[in-house]
């Protein structure tokens, strides 16, 4: 079997965007000429991997093999290729980076150090929830991930806390719950609650706390934008727990924002895969993230 590395390559961007003609535009080819190198593959393998529709394409049983082989044999090539490039000295490559996008703007600073000092290493960066950016590290999708703490996949991932924010009560204006101080989770209970969508750490976090005290929280609403979840709040559609530095960015006069009587933060770090080593890139971040903590401990 002789499967070309670009073949791949179109593959797993035709699964990402799930739609022939957006991939193709993405991959500077014309739709016919992807249709054809999928069709090639297909061939080859003797197994359908696509259900392919007008609006999307899907995975095949089959499919789903090849995708998970696929990014692993990818992963393994971009590792090869960064190790070589960076023979003498970290002075080009790539870096395929996770970031969670309720924290894009708090790792500008470090990032835009790391620019600085390695210009031509470029950054490719992709969105994920907390969650999806363990899976896209398992998966060799990715170098190294922005995230929140601590990771469900322990034994698999390393990590290194980077911050620590303190977690709020995001209220309306006029609420009867902003009387109070503080608030416990017993009070949430009473009213709407809007959380954020599965694959964040913070709701996992939300889930293990209320499901130790016996609480059945009311979930109206999931989202992973954080600017929409304030929104809702605003209109009266339900209650949230973010980030202090969140609630901050919101700067809504319509919103009123309160501590959990049982302290609750939220933990921002850098996580990465055990069991391969680090690109040099990714080393250079991890290095870069340390020497800034221990900046500002001193």
């Amino acid at each position: 079997m002789n499967v070309p590395i670009k073949t791949l390559h179109c593959f797993l961007r035709l699964v990402e965007i799930g739609n022939f003609t957006r991939a193709a535009e993405q991959l500077y080819l014309t739709q016919p000429t992807l249709s054809k190198m999928i069709q090639r593959l297909e061939e080859t393998l003797e197994q359908q991997l696509l259900i392919r529709s007008n609006q999307k394409v899907e995975l095949t049983q089959a499919g789903q093999l090849f995708h998970a082989s696929a990014c692993q044999i990818m992963g393994q090539w971009h590792r090869m290729e960064q190790d070589l490039a960076n023979l003498s000295g970290l002075k080009s490559g790539h870096l395929r980076l996770g970031v969670c996008p309720m924290m894009s703007s708090l790792t500008i600073d470090l990032l835009t150090e790391f620019r600085k000092a390695y210009p031509g290493v470029e950054l490719q960066m992709q969105e994920f929830g907390g969650f999806g950016s363990e899976q896209a590290l398992l998966a060799d999708m990715i170098d190294i991930g922005f995230t929140a703490l601590p990771v469900t996949h322990t034994e698999q991932l390393s990590s290194t806390l980077l911050q620590a924010y303190p977690l709020k009560v995001c209220l309306p204006q006029h609420h009867p719950l902003s009387e109070k101080e503080k608030i416990s989770w017993h009070d949430l209970a009473q009213y709407p609650f809007i959380v954020y969508n599965d694959d964040f750490s913070l709701t996992k976090q939300f889930s293990r706390i209320t499901r130790e005290l016996g609480i059945n929280l009311n979930i109206a609403f999931r989202s992973g934008q954080w600017d929409f979840i304030g929104s809702m709040v605003e209109e009266g559609m339900g209650l949230a727990i973010m980030p202090e530095p969140i609630c901050q960015k919101l700067g809504s006069n319509k919103l009123i924002f309160r501590a959990m009587e049982r302290e609750l933060t939220w933990q921002i770090g850098l996580i990465w895969r055990n069991n391969l080593p680090l690109t040099p890139a990714a080393d250079a971040l991890l290095t870069l993230s340390r020497r800034t903590i221990l900046r500002k401990t001193n």
